[in-house]
Parts: C-alpha cells; structure tokens; sequence
C-alpha cells in the first residue's frame, strides 16, 4: 500500500480537478529559474483591491533592512478611532518563500482587523533564488523588532504582537519567533498563528510522499523551492528557515496550527504540535479531513473551509479576549 493516501474532501474535488492539480493532466511542472517571473506575476492576481474596502485605512511605509535594503510594510486598520492601544496580527505572506508579495492574498486577513478591531501590518521579505537563507527570516525580524520599538507612535499594544502567516509565511512566522526568543526581543510575542506552515526543508515525512506528485502545492515544487531557499542545508542558523529542524521550541508563545489532511505539510505540522507540547509550549492543532493545500483560498464555500477560518477567528479572539462570557 505504498502509494495510499487519505482522499481528497468529496466538495473540494471540483475545485481540484478544474485547478489542474491532480493527475494524469496535472499538476503543473514546479516553477524554473528561467519561468520564475511569469509564476510570480499570476501571484499578484490574488493581490486585494483597498478600494473595495472602505471601512479599512491602508499606510505603507519602508524601514531599513538588515543587509542595507529597504523592508517596505502595510498596515491596515480600521478607520473609527481607537479607544485605547489596539492590538496587533503582524502577518507575513506565503508562495513558497520564491513568489508573492506583502499583499498576497492578503484580503483573506481582513475579517481579522474587523472582528478582533486590530491593526495588521504586512511586512515585504526578499524572496529565494535572489535572497535565500537567511534574508527572508532576517527582514521578517527586522520588521517586528521595528514595530516593537515604534509601537507609541503606530498606536498598538507592543505586549499583544500575535505573528501570523499562511504557507511559507506560516513557516517564516515561527522562524521569526524562534528568533525573536533567542534574540530576546524587547517585547516577547503574544501568540502565533500558523496557517498549513511550510516547517520541513528535508521533504522525508508520508506526506511528502504521498503528495508528491499532486496537489495545488506538491512536494515536487516543495523541494525546488526549498533547494533555492537553502542552497546549503547545513546553513548557518538553519533552523529559522526550517523550524522542524530546531530541538528547542521551549518559552515561545501560546501557538494555533492547522493543516490539511491531504497535503504535503501535513506530518511536518503534526510534528511541530507536538513537539511544542512536549516541551510545554502551549498549542493548538487541528487537521482538516481530505483538505488540501491552501483549501480554505480556492475552495471557500466547502464545509471544511467555513469550519477552518472560523475556528482560527475563533481562537484570536480567545487570545485577546479570553473565553466568551456565559450567558447563563
């Protein structure tokens, strides 16, 4: 039985096979240094248009970078006044660690700003082959250190930074996190938010065999890109680009996991669970029955998807404002 695997959601297989995602027509070969910028360009697709969104306000602003370059950052929050320091989702975007930008499928963290009445800042990190290990996780750092040291002024709450992030950006938000412990940030994180992370470099788990071939993100591409991400596995600091790879996850903030049952990241994420527990670091996971990569963007309207974000909103809530009173 080598080749089983669980199926995919019966609601999410339309989606699937419109997506070309599965064989014998799919999925699409992984991206090559010579088409690279074609991949990139379809990303910015998935960019929101502000203006569809009146009751947010959007600032972007540039900061210096680690290495002389300039980080740029977005910050959206709601337009009525603040009563007092509003708490904040500092997010960090996915494609892969080789594609996407601060605003990629940023829209999808927008019903956050406006139930949890939050400020959500966006941060721009070199991408991989151009930058790889560690230029993204070192801008990640950068932009959070930035926030914590200039909170007075962007009118939040230093004390309540929650670091988030679907996809790679799931996987750069606790490798920023580990950083931020072993760099003893000024303010420690509140919370940590992981969206289906992108934890493991070494592509050695079932999962990522059972998804090589298949799937909106198979572990084919993964491997291309985490090749490009860390051209040297034995790099300096690896286990900031790859979390899976740290043995300590011991004083780092109260943490949410998710992922899909069928897709590549799935045992990696499990694993980070439970390797977080077990050195008592709270968290929380859950494993989506038949989900796949990215689901909850690409199949909304499933079941699963409904269930998914509303019990990620669910938990922010429980973070910044306890458990809901009892009505009785």
């Amino acid at each position: 039985m080598a080749n089983a695997k669980p199926p995919y959601d019966p609601q999410m297989m339309e989606t699937l096979v419109f997506a070309g995602a599965l064989p014998p027509n799919g999925p699409k070969p992984p991206p090559t240094k010579e088409n690279l910028a074609e991949h990139r360009k379809f990303s910015t697709l998935f960019e929101p248009k502000y203006d569809d969104y009146p009751d947010l306000s959007r600032e972007d602003i540039s900061i210096p970078g680690p290495d002389g370059n300039t980080i740029e950052l977005t910050i959206v929050r709601p337009k009525a006044p603040a009563k007092e320091p509003r708490n904040i989702i500092y997010y960090i975007h996915g494609g892969g660690m080789i594609m996407g930008t601060r605003h990629f499928l940023l829209s999808e963290a927008f019903p956050w700003i406006k139930e949890l009445d939050a400020v959500l800042i966006s941060v721009e990190y070199r991408l991989a082959p151009e930058h790889p290990h560690p230029a993204p996780v070192e801008d990640c750092h950068t932009g959070l250190k930035w926030i914590c040291e200039n909170s007075s002024k962007l009118g939040i709450n230093a004390g309540r930074i929650m670091i988030a992030g679907h996809s790679s950006g799931g996987g750069l938000a606790a490798g920023t996190a580990l950083l931020a412990r072993d760099r003893k940030l000024p303010v420690a994180l509140f919370a940590q938010l992981l969206i289906y992370p992108m934890l493991d470099d070494r592509n050695t788990t079932a999962s990522s065999r059972q998804y090589f071939g298949e799937g909106t993100w198979t572990g084919r591409t993964n491997a291309v890109a985490w090749s490009w991400l860390l051209p040297n596995d034995d790099a300096l600091g690896v286990q900031y680009a790859a979390p899976s790879r740290a043995t300590d996850l011991s004083n780092l903030p109260t943490t949410f996991l998710d992922v899909g049952g069928a897709e590549v990241f799935r045992d990696e994420v499990i694993a980070y669970a439970s390797k977080l527990l077990g050195q008592g670091t709270q968290a929380e996971l859950h494993v989506w029955p038949g989900a796949y990569h990215g689901f909850d963007v690409y199949s909304p309207a499933s079941d699963l998807a409904i269930a998914a974000k509303a019990s990620r909103l669910t938990w922010m809530k429980r973070m910044f404002y306890g458990p809901p009173a009892n009505k009785d």
